[in-house]
């Protein structure tokens, strides 16, 4: 949470951004696992425009989202070699909202830590693979500085989507 930006909300291509993160982060995980693959899927809608919103500080939200969607669906493959792994980003606009999604095909988040997925320091994952920072600062990105909401749908064995939506 410490890390700042600069704060200032500016006209944003938001489709470009999430493309760019989907990648980066996509191309960072095979380089430290040559063995991973995913599918990735993006589906934009090009109505949407620019966007007026911080960029870096939304940049690494959706970072975020996708690196953990990225975890959920490898801990998947390491139990099941014939699973596919799908990682989804899209965007919809609609007259409310500015919507982005990032959707994965893993186990889904159990009922019982599904609560606590957006308090600090909260993590599921193994000792010095997570701090629990990263759905709370997000949260905190989405809810507080844009004035947005940050949720979540998950199904057990299914796979898990996060949603932002902002106001439009």
């Amino acid at each position: 949470h410490s890390r700042s930006s600069s704060g200032t909300k500016e006209p944003t291509d938001i489709n470009a951004l999430a493309d760019e993160y989907l990648r980066l982060a996509y191309h960072g995980l095979r380089a430290k696992d040559k063995s991973f693959n995913a599918e990735l899927i993006t589906d934009f809608d090009e109505s949407i425009g620019k966007v007026n919103i911080v960029p870096q500080d939304m940049g690494r939200v959706i970072l975020n989202l996708i690196t953990n969607a990225f975890y959920a669906v490898n801990e998947k493959k390491q139990r099941d070699v014939s699973f596919k792994p799908i990682v989804a980003v899209s965007t919809k606009k609609s007259d409310e909202h500015i919507t982005i999604s990032v959707s994965d095909n893993g186990d889904g988040i159990p009922e019982k830590v599904k609560e606590k997925i957006f308090q600090p320091f909260f993590t599921t994952k193994p000792t010095g693979q997570g701090t629990g920072l990263g759905l709370s600062m997000s949260y905190d990105i989405v809810t507080k500085g844009h004035n947005g909401e940050l949720k979540v749908e998950t199904t057990k064995n299914k796979g898990t989507t996060f949603i932002i939506e902002l106001p439009n």
